[in-house]
């Protein structure tokens, strides 16, 4: 692998936040959490917060290089932050907005600088110097296929590439998008972290507000993955069958008009749709089935919203029925239709 010198600028530290010299460079000013709460420095939390907003509201984070200082802090307190939500669409979501915003920083960049980047990464990447293949880099078959899992389009597959002596042949645009996947998983790595410190109540204060503003612009359902619109055809069979009972006003026992409430609310119905659905049942009492529907919803209460059952229990209950080859692979309700979902054409 070639080696290089170049020298990162700050202006470099702020742009490439996740990069070692950054790492030491935040380091050696001896920043601590505590000293979040200071006054002094409420710019970088500031900032930091706004990041994770942008993240949210615009899947990318914009770069504010006119103070170098406070975009460079901003970012390991925007981590900290994101980690303080303990939600993990948000994780995901600010992972990908800083990747997105890092590939379109580095396909702008010389080659050089682009190569010392992912010599961070430790990847086996060279300037292509055989003037027969036109591709500015050549990058060893490992880290292409290490970075393209999640990369949909043909042209990443290792098939429809140029594929010589173990390199894959790349140009910079391709470089950059390839590496901005490094970061993405690099930051989500950061964010998996079990060993979390204890927040101040300021960055709890902070995190609380970007829940609820992750809630307000994508959805309760969305956040955890299901599509916006109900899918009735990914059901799983238990949900089915409740849900063709409920509609035709046949006896729910008890598990199962909270199986079924908690799944409908969980994957995003309206309360008052589901409260329409039990109009069908000939003891319907609509004071009762509100209190009841919006307490498991978690809008009145504890504001705690309830989960679905897991698979074992409904089968405990005998409110398991038919199940399906999906069902050998999940222990959840909800994951079978995050997972059937999935697989439905859009």
């Amino acid at each position: 692998m070639q080696t290089l010198t170049v020298k990162f600028t700050k202006y470099d530290l702020a742009k490439y936040p996740f990069l070692k010299e950054t790492a030491d460079y935040v380091r050696k000013l001896n920043f601590k959490i505590e000293d979040l709460t200071s006054p002094e420095l409420s710019s970088i939390l500031e900032r930091a917060k706004e990041r994770v907003e942008e993240a949210i509201l615009y899947a990318l984070v914009s770069r504010k290089l006119h103070n170098a200082e406070i975009e460079i802090l901003s970012f390991p307190v925007a981590i900290m932050l994101t980690l303080a939500t303990e939600n993990s669409f948000i994780k995901k979501r600010y992972a990908l907005a800083e990747s997105k915003q890092t590939y379109n920083d580095m396909k702008l960049e010389p080659k050089e600088k682009i190569l010392a980047i992912a010599q961070n990464f430790e990847w086996a990447i060279q300037k292509n110097d055989n003037d027969n293949i036109p591709y500015e880099f050549k990058l060893h078959f490992t880290d292409f296929i290490k970075n393209t899992t999640h990369l949909r389009s043909g042209k990443w597959k290792l098939v429809n590439r140029i594929l010589y002596k173990g390199n894959v042949y790349l140009t910079r645009n391709e470089a950059a998008r390839l590496l901005s996947e490094e970061v993405r998983r690099h930051i989500e790595k950061r964010l998996e972290a079990k060993d979390t410190p204890k927040f101040p109540p300021k960055i709890i204060e902070l995190a609380n507000k970007i829940k609820q503003l992750s809630i307000e612009k994508i959805g309760k359902a969305e956040m955890e993955g299901f599509p916006k619109k109900i899918v009735q055809a990914a059901f799983p069979p238990c949900i089915k069958n409740l849900y063709k009972a409920i509609t035709s006003g046949r006896h729910l026992s008890h598990i199962g008009r909270f199986t079924l409430t908690s799944f409908l609310v969980n994957i995003g119905m309206p309360s008052e749709n589901v409260i329409e659905l039990f109009k069908n049942f000939s003891d319907y009492n609509e004071r009762m089935t509100r209190y009841q529907v919006e307490h498991i919803a978690g809008e009145r209460g504890s504001r705690t919203r309830y989960t679905t059952p897991k698979c074992d229990t409904l089968k405990t209950h005998g409110v398991c029925t038919n199940p399906d080859e999906i069902c050998k692979k999940i222990r959840h309700p909800l994951a079978y239709y995050r997972r059937k979902s999935k697989s439905l054409p859009k």
